[in-house]
């Protein structure tokens, strides 16, 4: 199926709500999740996605620890996509970004103190 880019612009916030951590490929064997492009392991970051007056968390999977990230961090999400998937009648949506980062402060050029996204 297709995968379908998802513009982070248009939301007011996303937050880390569920800390990085490496996904699983094999629970038996613990064999860890590879990228097939990187060989990077695979790891997944729960997002509240924020817009407007409601909230969604998603799960995003990432090549690559998030360096930095960490529970109720605002982040930076770069090429978030959204791919639909149905697998023997169960279905749903998976998240995959190229990177998710801290979001760092705004330089201080001139803009008043404590004005942030969304004010």
């Amino acid at each position: 199926m297709a995968s379908l880019p998802i513009d982070t612009s248009k939301f007011t916030a996303i937050i880390c709500a569920v800390p990085p951590a490496p996904r699983v490929a094999n629970r038996e064997t613990g064999q860890l999740r590879v990228d097939r492009e990187t060989g990077r392991t695979m790891f997944q970051v729960g997002l509240c996605l924020m817009t407007g007056g409601s909230a969604d968390v998603v799960n995003v999977s990432v090549p690559g620890e998030p360096s930095g990230v960490q529970l109720g961090m605002p982040v930076q999400v770069r090429d978030l996509v959204a791919t639909p998937w149905e697998n023997e009648g169960r279905h749903g949506v998976a998240f995959r970004a190229s990177e998710i980062r801290p979001l760092s402060a705004p330089a201080a050029s001139g803009t008043a103190a404590g004005k942030g996204a969304g004010q």
